[in-house]
């Protein structure tokens, strides 16, 4: 591959030793403006360098340690935890394995965003605005924008659901309430990154407790779970759209670029490569134990939810849009005439009917399971709320990032939360509102944010891989041979994925001809888009492969003269 590279710059070109903020903004000057620009009061301090011989540092570790915390979150998210229970619900502890191999592949992902961030000392989006033309550039930040949005719409709508459930306000009223808590985050901030760092790992903790909670209160088969999470099965057709799901939720696209500009936060010394490789270590220890802690949460979750209302019967429904999507409820929980069939849950096998669940009928549902009291949906809805508030910072710096990359445009923090969050609540008050007539409506709402998330991931992949595979940009630390195999044979499947979401969607709508020819047309834009981030990886592809078939046809040309030779 490098042979058919331009030549290359000097390893390290461009690559400085600027210490940065740890997050976006400039020093201010007073507390006001400290909190209207969100900037911490001091400066990172240098991060300690291990001595010759010592594999790992705790002490090194802990200095590196906090971006892959918040990076975490975005696999923690209401989308996230709505797709778990009703991959539970839905398909038992079967597909256990696609979760694991989910959070596998995010960790891949993540670590080559945080080491295109830690080696270039630029981000994703900075990278993109540089080595892509202003067209393609400025789709790429619209595509990450929209993605941006509809996570934020998950985390307003779950909020709202969860504060519904535990103070039984309204939902417009919890959707609003979130919309406005996001500025005391700031508060937060003000303080430095660490502050922040440290809240967001206690509102983790605080998820653990409450899922951990109810996995105790009702722990599943041990040899069940050992098995759907580590032997790969495919039980029956029914598990597909989940699978799907799963791996469309778990990996969101905009936290590629927030993670590669969050490792900017840390003081390197980009000029020696010793402590660019320290860094890309420490960055991968630090993001694989908080994508553990994220796992072994959705591992929870799912697993209660598929100990109480499991049913194959109501597995093998069709809900008519060639998906399944019903799980067995207790009676109580679903709208008179609204049920599609009987069915039995729970472990005491009590009798219910199949229906759809999300984070919409997950409290109600737990209720329903646990009669007698009231903490496994307590649980549950102050972790959901915990994951809402958590998560709403990765949207928010998110935002800023890509604003800041892209159009090179430095919005204050409270600027961008305001932008964000004016453009999400009204889609988020609409389904409020019409939750009150229509229950499942924000059901529905997950899962088509979900889909939106799985088809915009690609513009953040695909020129992850790009640049991370060219030596140009990341001299000694750029991609091997093997590495890229296995990454773009993820961006394969991932795209395979969207596909077949794309297929389904328009099936669901049965929108005729026309449906299809609308399908077309935007397939061709989606295709073209693709083709322009990688037009020279697919080149170089191409020449890699015809120089192998010219080597090989002129090995064989050149046998009957060797013979020749070795026979004289």
């Amino acid at each position: 591959w490098n042979c058919l590279s331009p030549p290359l710059r000097p390893a390290m070109a461009g690559m400085d030793s600027t210490p940065l903020h740890p997050y976006p903004g400039e020093q201010a000057n007073s507390f006001t403006e400290s909190i209207l620009e969100n900037s911490p009061s001091e400066a990172e301090p240098p991060l300690p360098v291990d001595a010759p011989g010592v594999r790992f540092s705790w002490r090194t570790f802990f200095a590196f340690a906090g971006p892959g915390w918040l990076m975490s979150l975005a696999y923690l998210d209401p989308g996230n935890l709505e797709s778990d229970l009703q991959q539970g619900a839905y398909t038992n502890y079967s597909i256990l394995w696609i979760l694991l191999l989910a959070h596998i592949l995010g960790l891949i992902l993540q670590t080559m965003a945080a080491r295109l961030g830690a080696v270039t000392n630029k981000d994703l989006a900075e990278t993109c605005r540089e080595r892509y033309g202003p067209t393609t550039s400025r789709i790429l930040f619209v595509m990450t924008y929209i993605a941006i949005i509809g996570a934020d719409i998950q985390e307003v709508v779950g909020s709202g659901l969860a504060m519904k459930v535990l103070f039984g306000i309204p939902l417009w009223v919890g959707c609003l309430i979130t919309g406005c808590d996001t500025f005391t985050f700031m508060l937060v901030h003000y303080f430095g990154s660490r502050f922040l760092e440290l809240l967001i790992f206690v509102l983790v903790l605080i998820m653990c407790v409450c899922f951990v909670g109810n996995f105790a209160h009702s722990p599943p088969p041990a040899g069940d779970l050992l098995y759907g999470t580590f032997v790969p099965t495919i039980p029956d057709a029914y598990v597909i759209s989940p699978m799907v799901a799963t791996i469309g939720a778990v990996i969101m696209p905009h936290n590629l670029y927030l993670h590669s500009s969050l490792v900017k936060s840390r003081t390197l010394d980009r000029s020696s490569s010793e402590n660019l490789r320290q860094a890309n270590k420490y960055f991968f220890a630090d993001s694989t134990l908080a994508l553990s802690f994220s796992f072994f949460i959705n591992l929870c979750l799912v697993s209660v939810f598929a100990t109480g209302f499991f049913s194959k019967d109501c597995a093998k429904l069709d809900t008519g849009a060639g998906s399944t999507s019903y799980a067995c409820l207790p009676l109580t929980e679903v709208p008179s005439g609204g049920g599609s069939g009987s069915c039995q849950y729970g472990p005491e096998q009590a009798t219910g009917q199949c229906y759809d669940v999300g984070l919409e009928t997950a409290a109600a549902a737990l209720g329903g399971l646990f009669p007698h009291t009231q903490l496994p949906k307590i649980l549950f809805a102050l972790g959901v709320l915990a994951a809402g508030q958590a998560s709403t910072m990765t949207g928010t710096f998110a935002g800023q990032y890509v604003f800041q990359g892209f159009v090179k445009l430095r919005l204050k923090i409270w600027q961008q939360t305001l932008l964000t969050r004016s453009v999400a609540l009204v889609p988020a008050m609409i389904v409020a509102v019409i939750d009150a007539s229509s229950p499942s409506v924000a059901n529905s709402l997950g899962n088509w944010l979900n889909t939106l998330q799985s088809i915009q991931l690609p513009f953040a992949l695909l020129p992850l891989l790009h640049f991370t595979s060219m030596p140009e940009v990341m001299g000694r630390f750029s991609n091997q041979w093997g590495y890229q195999v296995i990454c773009w044979s993820v961006a394969v499947l991932l795209l395979g994925i969207n596909v077949y979401l794309m297929v389904s969607f328009v099936q669901s709508l049965d929108a005729g001809a026309l449906g299809w020819v609308i399908f077309a047309i935007l397939g061709f834009g989606y295709l073209a888009l693709v083709v322009t981030i990688i037009k020279r990886d697919l080149y170089q592809f191409y020449c890699f492969i015809t120089c192998k078939k010219r080597a090989l046809r002129a090995s064989e040309m050149d046998k009957p003269a060797l013979q020749m030779r070795a026979s004289g």
